[in-house]
């Protein structure tokens, strides 16, 4: 029996891009419901669960870096933003809000596929195996490699899907530096500039997550010139 098709939230106050959108990711073989607003979201994501939420970030009312953020809270589902052309500080404020990844305005419907395949990926590969120890104590937290599960004593710390990608990574390269550029390669997207730039975002949101005090990181350390290095205790 082939697994099911990926269910996915597109959440749009333009009812002719909600349209376009659900008609080629569904003849791409996904599950699709669209939303029309932040609300409409919330109604929706109280009774169903989901693979992927692709939001646009400029909505009426509540808009999609807020929605973003107040979702962060309690679900863990990978989320990606659509962001105007141009507006870089949008894309970053959407990854410190929690978002996944970002794709600019216009987009070709095929980039669109790529990055939701890529996100999607994730998730399957941070169960894999890893090489080291399967449970890495870094002070009061503690995370469980093949549960991809972070805790803060009896706690459990919600993590993105990206999250659990940069734990898997590091915690396949324990005490060696990683580059930003090797961290983007991994993560599934472009190279440049912007993109290292995004992954910087990401470390600092999990940082905030590992450390007592996310500015001076004893566990997931800034190697000058080299990268990030996780060294658990």
């Amino acid at each position: 029996m082939s697994d099911p098709a990926p269910h996915l939230l597109i959440v749009d106050d333009d009812e002719r891009i909600r349209g376009l959108l659900r008609t080629f990711l569904q003849r791409n073989g996904f599950l699709v419901n669209v939303a029309r607003d932040a609300r409409h979201a919330r109604s929706i994501l109280s009774g169903l669960e989901f693979d992927l939420i692709v939001m646009d970030v400029m909505m009426p009312g509540e808009d999609g870096i807020a929605l973003t953020e107040s979702l962060r809270e309690t679900l863990a589902t990978p989320i990606l933003l659509l962001t105007a052309k141009g507006e870089t500080e949008d894309r970053i404020r959407g990854l410190e809000a929690g978002a996944d990844d970002y794709l600019p305005k216009p987009f070709e419907p095929k980039e669109l596929l790529l990055r939701i395949n890529a996100i999607l990926r994730r998730v399957p590969e941070a169960a894999g195996e890893a090489a080291g120890p399967r449970i890495l104590q870094l002070g009061p937290v503690r995370y469980d490699v093949d549960r991809a599960e972070l805790m803060r004593g009896d706690d459990l710390v919600r993590l993105t899907s990206t999250e659990v990608s940069l734990m898997r990574i590091f915690s396949e390269h324990l005490r060696e530096p990683v580059s930003r550029a090797k961290l983007v390669e991994d993560l599934g997207r472009d190279g440049g500039q912007a993109q290292e730039r995004a992954v910087d975002v990401q470390i600092t949101r999990l940082r905030r997550k590992l450390e007592a005090d996310p500015k001076q990181p004893r566990y997931l350390q800034t190697v000058r010139g080299e990268g990030y290095m996780l060294a658990p205790d």
